[in-house]
């Protein structure tokens, strides 16, 4: 069963150069790991100032960039890799043969406990979190202009919210590939792109990242973002006039996968790194972030009920076919491009 849980407080201070983020060297030193990642810079200041305790005799050193572009970059450089893990990545991207090929086989200790559809049976990858799409609805704009809950895709492309609803791109967001490729799993490709395109008549812009959309909804920019359903739990907790809204029809979700970079100097640091992302101290820091936890015994929190979260996602997620997501990714993005690519 998939729990749903939600963060606290959002507001913190990014005590590392995470976000930027630290400076990269071809040739790692000893004690010292180059980690690759797509999680939100909010959240990697905040598992790596635990993580520093746990391991202070390494030196985590992350570059962290959107899924597409960490996904291009891993592509690039393949024939000589230059990270020694990959930290939260789309699953999607990561089955990518060409990203696979490059991860070393590694069980991570507690990875035994996860349940089998959260990790790679030749042990690559495992997902101790994941994330789901949600609409961010600004209530406060519906009312000024006279529209109505949104509950579905569908319902995004009536004509009344043309110019007042943002999503994120597939082509550099893992967020907007995931709604994208529900949308046509749960459809069909001549139904999926169909709706795709009438989504496109309403749509304000596409953005590069997947958290943008809620914000710019939230401040009232817009009506409707379609975002990530943790950045709508942090919106209505901060006391935005947000509601989420999970679309009945086809909530994508994805999960965060991980995994030891083959060829690392530094392979025990990088092992011992990974292990701490399965422990129930990191697990822990998850519920600040994570609408998906697949570790088992983490409990859903009040705020993400308050916010309309079921505490089993079964209900509402789509059965997402990852490996047909990754299968398909430059096709999807290809036909993208040429019917709806602005």
């Amino acid at each position: 069963m998939l729990k749903a849980l939600t963060h606290t407080p959002f507001a913190r201070t990014l005590s590392y150069a995470a976000a930027g983020l630290i400076a990269l060297t071809t040739a790692a030193q000893a004690g010292s790991i180059t980690v690759y990642s797509a999680l939100e810079e909010d959240e990697i200041a905040t598992y790596l100032e635990a993580a520093k305790k746990a391991l202070p005799d390494t030196e985590i050193n992350v570059l962290r960039l959107s899924t597409g572009d960490l996904g291009a970059r891993l592509v690039a450089e393949s024939a000589n890799p230059q990270a020694d893990v990959i930290w939260g990545f789309a699953v999607t991207n990561m089955m990518d043969a060409r990203i696979l090929d490059q991860l070393e086989p590694y069980e991570a200790k507690g990875s035994d406990s996860l349940p089998a559809s959260y990790k790679d049976a030749a042990h690559k990858w495992f997902a101790a979190t994941g994330y789901m799409g949600a609409f961010c609805v600004n209530t406060e704009v519906l009312k000024a202009k006279g529209l109505p809950m949104p509950t579905s895709w569908e319902d995004l492309t009536d004509p009344a919210f043309k110019g007042e609803v943002v999503m994120p791109d597939p082509s550099s967001s893992g967020t907007g590939y995931l709604q994208v490729a529900a949308i046509l799993q749960g459809n069909g490709e001549e139904k999926g792109w169909d709706l795709l395109e009438r989504l496109d008549k309403t749509m304000a812009q596409y953005t590069t990242s997947g958290s943008k959309p809620c914000k710019m909804a939230r401040s009232g920019e817009y009506a409707v973002g379609a975002s990530l359903s943790f950045v709508a739990m942090q919106s209505v907790e901060a006391g935005y006039p947000v509601k989420m809204v999970l679309p009945s029809d086809w909530e994508g979700y994805e999960l965060e996968a991980s995994g030891l970079v083959k060829g690392s100097d530094n392979a025990a640091e990088a092992k011992a790194f990974l292990d701490w992302t399965l422990s129930p101290e990191a697990a822990k820091l998850y519920t600040a972030y994570k609408a998906i936890i697949t570790i088992p015994g983490v409990e859903p929190s009040e705020t993400a009920a308050k916010a309309g979260l079921p505490a089993d996602l079964s209900t509402v997620l789509y059965p997402m076919d990852f490996a047909k997501s990754a299968a398909e990714r430059d096709t999807i993005l290809s036909t993208w491009k040429a019917k709806i690519g602005q």
